[in-house]
């Protein structure tokens, strides 16, 4: 059985100021959802938190490929 190759991703989310825009309405209430050890389970996180602001416009949650920032040549396989 061959391991997978450990891809961190976090997953927060927080109300923006405009829709259009990615700035946060107030920084101390981000809500840090948690790192993830693939894109997979990060994805299914964020769809779930998604859902549960979908009442909320200006709530908006994302995914940060940490791997990337850590390592950036995990990310030449990804073009």
């Amino acid at each position: 059985m061959t391991a997978q190759k450990q891809l961190l991703h976090l997953v927060f989310g927080g109300e923006l100021t405009r829709l259009d825009g990615t700035e946060f309405r107030d920084l101390s209430r981000l809500d840090i959802v948690g790192i993830y050890p693939n894109y997979a389970s990060a994805h299914q996180a964020w769809k779930s938190k998604a859902q549960q602001t979908v009442d909320n416009a200006l709530m908006r949650y994302f995914i940060v490929h940490l791997h990337r920032l850590l390592d950036p040549e995990t990310d030449k396989g990804a073009a």
